[in-house]
C-alpha cells in the first residue's frame, strides 16, 4: 500500500522522465560523467550530464559513452552563458536526448525553441517564484526548485521557503523537481507530499562505487558534515559573483584572492565586465577538476551541499536508491 502511495506521488514525475522513480541525480562538474549517469538512470532513477565547459565534440563523445551503458532515458544540463550552445543544443538532438535541463540564468533568445524543435523536453531551474511564472510563460516543460542549502553554484534562499513559496501556486501547472539539502527518502516524502512531483539529489551520489571522483574527494564527503560546507564571499560588489558552497579549505582563501586579482584588472581597465566574469567561472573549473580528478582536497573546489553530513560510506548507486526508497516508503505509511 505503501509502495503505491509513494508511486502515486511520483507518477507524474516519472511519467514526464520516463523512468521508474522521480529521483534526478543534479548535474555536477567532473562528477556527472558517462558512468554515475548511466548508473542512476539504470538503477531506476534519471541521470544527468554536466556538460559545464565542454565543448560540441565532448559533449558528443560523452552522451554516445552514455548511451552505450544504458538504454534508460537521461538528461543533459546546459550553462545558458556557454558560447556555442546552440551547437551544444543540435548536438543533444543528433542523439536524441529526451531532456535538457538549462542552468545559469535566462535562456538566450531562440534556445528554448531551438530544443523543443528536437523533440526534447525543457526543464529550467527557478530559485524565485517571479522567475518560475517567467519560465511558465516561455513554455518551459517543468522546473526544478534549488535552495541555497545545495552544493555548487546556490541562489539565496533556502529550499524549505522556496518549497512553501512556489509548489502550492506552482505544482498544479507542471512537474516541479525540489532540490538543495535533500539526503533522506523522509524529505523526499515530505516534498512530494507538498506537491512536488519528484526530487534533485547531487551530494548524495558523489560516494556512490560508480562515481569517477577521486577517492581523496571522497573521503572529504564522509568526514564533513553540514558545518564544513561554507558558501563563498564577494568581494568587490561590482563583481558580481554566484555564490558557491563548497567544503571549507585553502581553495576558498584562493578564490578570495582570485577576486581581487580580476577585480584589479577591471579597475585598470585591462579587461572588460564580461571577460572579468569569465575568468571567475574558468577559476571554479578548473578548481573543481583539480579536487575531483586530481584528489587535492586542500587547494581545490570540493563543491557540496549541506547535506554532505549525511553521506556515511561509499555504496553503490542502486544501493542509494534502494534505501530512499525504504525510507520514504517508510515516512508515508507513518
Amino acid at each position: 500500500m505503501t509502495q503505491s502511495k509513494l508511486s502515486q506521488l511520483m507518477q507524474r514525475g516519472t511519467d514526464f522522465l520516463g523512468c521508474e522513480t522521480a529521483i534526478m541525480c543534479g548535474a555536477m562538474s567532473w562528477v556527472s560523467e558517462r558512468h554515475l549517469v548511466s548508473a542512476i538512470s539504470n538503477a531506476g532513477g534519471f541521470g544527468v550530464i554536466a556538460c559545464g565547459a565542454m565543448t560540441p565534440d565532448l559533449l558528443d563523445t560523452e552522451i554516445a559513452e552514455t548511451i552505450k551503458r544504458t538504454d534508460k532515458p537521461f538528461g543533459v544540463n546546459l550553462i545558458t552563458m556557454h558560447p556555442d550552445l546552440m551547437a551544444l543544443i543540435a548536438v543533444c538532438g543528433k542523439h536524441g536526448v529526451t531532456h535538457v535541463v538549462l542552468a545559469g540564468g535566462l535562456p538566450p533568445k531562440g534556445s528554448l525553441e531551438a530544443i523543443k524543435a528536437t523533440g526534447a523536453k525543457v526543464i529550467c531551474f527557478a530559485p524565485a517564484m517571479a522567475l518560475a511564472k517567467k519560465f511558465i510563460r516561455s513554455g518551459v516543460d517543468a522546473l526544478v526548485i534549488e535552495g541555497m542549502e545545495a552544493g555548487g553554484h546556490i541562489g539565496p534562499v533556502s529550499t524549505s521557503v522556496l518549497a512553501q513559496e512556489i509548489l502550492p501556486e506552482i505544482a498544479s501547472q507542471l512537474p516541479v523537481f525540489v532540490a538543495g539539502g535533500i539526503g533522506t527518502g523522509e524529505m523526499i516524502a515530505a516534498y512530494l507530499e507538498m506537491g512536488a512531483s519528484g526530487v534533485q539529489l547531487g551530494t548524495r551520489f558523489v560516494c556512490a562505487h560508480e562515481s569517477i571522483a577521486h577517492p581523496a574527494f571522497k573521503k572529504a564527503f564522509i568526514r564533513g558534515n553540514a558545518r564544513d560546507a561554507i558558501t563563498s564571499v564577494q568581494v568587490d560588489p561590482r563583481l558580481p559573483v554566484i555564490p558557491v558552497r563548497a567544503l571549507k579549505n585553502k581553495g576558498t582563501e584562493e578564490f578570495t584572492r582570485k577576486q581581487i586579482e580580476v577585480a584589479k584588472l577591471l579597475d585598470s581597465g585591462e579587461i572588460e565586465m564580461s571577460e572579468a566574469q569569465l575568468q571567475i567561472e574558468h577559476f571554479w573549473a578548473g578548481a573543481l577538476r583539480k579536487a575531483v580528478i586530481d584528489g587535492d582536497i586542500e587547494h581545490g573546489s570540493v563543491m557540496a551541499g549541506q547535506s554532505v553530513g549525511m553521506v556515511k560510506a561509499e555504496e553503490s548507486v542502486a544501493e542509494i536508491v534502494t534505501s530512499l526508497i525504504e525510507q520514504a516508503e517508510t515516512a508515508l505509511a507513518r
